[in-house]
């Protein structure tokens, strides 16, 4: 039977968190994410990178909260993928756990402050988290929706909505990761 969008997309973000592939998601998981995702900060940049830290800490919190975490404190891919559907985006929570991310790590790789990033400068990003150029280039493509060859705040932000939150298969945010979905 197919994976509707939602568990796709929640199931290939599993597999981005799971860094010891061994099929759960725990804290370590998370840490090492903050560690992935702080690293790309400048070293004096201490405000993003604490921002992303408490972020990705009670995105943490919230499985837990919601039971996704078995007795050994792992959360299962099934279980991260209903917790995800049920609570991680419910609008409120959203706001609250990821995209405080997603505005931290824009912000501390917006060195010029113009607002944007360019092709190189995503590419670079993504290849430090793990997802491959020959992936992630395709993927700024469908992400520049003005092709003014810089992605905006804001074209940023509506990618990781279309991903997290989105039901339309089509969406240029589904490409986040480097994926497409349809």
């Amino acid at each position: 039977m197919a994976q509707d969008p939602a568990e796709r997309k929640f199931s290939l973000l599993f597999d981005w968190f799971d860094h010891t592939d061994d099929g759960w998601v725990t804290r370590d998981d998370f840490e090492q994410m903050v560690s992935l995702f702080t690293a790309l900060a400048p070293p004096d940049d201490q405000a993003n990178k604490d921002a992303m830290r408490a972020a990705f800490m009670r995105w943490w919190d919230l499985l837990l909260s919601f039971g996704a975490a078995d007795a050994q404190q792992r959360v299962s891919r099934e279980r991260f993928v209903s917790v995800m559907r049920s609570h991680v985006t419910e609008p409120k929570r959203f706001e609250d756990v990821v995209m405080p991310i997603v505005d931290a790590l824009m912000s501390a790789l917006d060195t010029n402050r113009s607002g944007t990033l360019t092709a190189d400068e995503y590419v670079r990003m993504y290849d430090a988290l793990g997802i491959p150029p020959a992936t992630s280039a395709p993927a700024f493509e469908r992400l520049d929706r003005n092709h003014s060859g810089s992605i905006s705040h804001d074209e940023f932000r509506t990618a990781i909505e279309e991903f997290y939150l989105g039901t339309d298969p089509q969406a240029p945010g589904n490409w986040l990761l480097g994926s497409p979905l349809a």
